[in-house]
């Protein structure tokens, strides 16, 4: 079940960066040399575009958290390197005595 959400995730980030690199900018600080006499796509396709990139934008944040969701039954708590070593007496040096 991880893997397919793990999947649909990729899937769904990769058409979310090709939507989001599809759409006319508006800005013009970061656009590819669109200018008002060479536009891709119209009024109706721009908020086609606009609309279809909430939705996927939508199923990748629930896919995200069903991944998360899924995957958490598996963590296991985590422990310190530290705990796990051992104090050998010979190593640690005696501390001395204050009389």
């Amino acid at each position: 079940m991880e893997n397919i959400l793990l999947v649909i995730n990729i899937v769904l980030a990769l058409i979310l960066v090709i939507l989001v690199l599809m759409q006319k900018s508006e800005g013009g600080a970061l656009g590819i040399g669109v200018s008002p006499e060479s536009y891709m796509f119209s009024k109706t396709a721009g908020n086609f575009m606009t609309k279809a990139t909430a939705v996927v934008a939508t199923l990748f944040i629930i896919c995200s958290l069903a991944l998360t969701i899924v995957s958490r039954d598996e963590l296991i708590p985590a422990t310190s390197v530290l705990d796990s070593v051992e104090e050998k007496s010979e190593d640690t040096p005696a501390i001395p005595e204050n009389n």
